[in-house]
Order: C-alpha cells, then structure tokens, then sequence
C-alpha cells in the first residue's frame, strides 16, 4: 500500500491536497480525471468515475436544444465578427 503525509493549503476559497505520483499511479488517477469526492465515516473518499466513452456523433444525437439554450452555434454574428 501506498502512503504520504501530507499538509492540506487553501486553494482560493477551498482546501486542497496535492497527490505525490506513487500515489496518483498506485489509485490509477490522472490529471483532468472526474472523480467523485465524499465522506463515509469520518473518511474522505475519492472515487474515479466511469469514462464517458462517447463518440461525436452520440454526444451530438444526445444534444436538447431546450434544455441547453437553444442552438449550438449560433447562425449570426454575435460581436464584432468580420463574415
């Protein structure tokens, strides 16, 4: 088992805890990985969530125009755009 002692900083208004890399290997983590964060018995636990392993096109076809604001790019010059 892997194991670090480690100081929590503050990271603007939150805390933060940096994982030294035999630990990140170890847990199999990576950076820019979604990972759900909660407490079960006075533990903090980190659980990395399934990947998202869609494709383009099945990302495009799960797209709701009325839930996410209507088009998904815009058709007419929002600013200063030269067309």
């Amino acid at each position: 088992m892997s194991e670090a002692f480690l100081s929590i900083k503050h990271w603007g208004n939150s805390l933060g805890v940096r994982l030294p890399r035999a630990i990140a290997k170890a847990a199999h983590l990576h950076a820019d990985q979604q990972v759900r964060i909660s407490v079960e018995q006075g533990r903090v636990v980190l659980e990395p969530l399934p990947q998202d392993g869609l494709s383009l096109e099945a990302r495009l076809q799960r797209f709701d125009p009325k839930r996410h604001g209507g088009e998904a790019m815009p058709t007419v010059s929002v600013g200063a755009e030269k067309w």
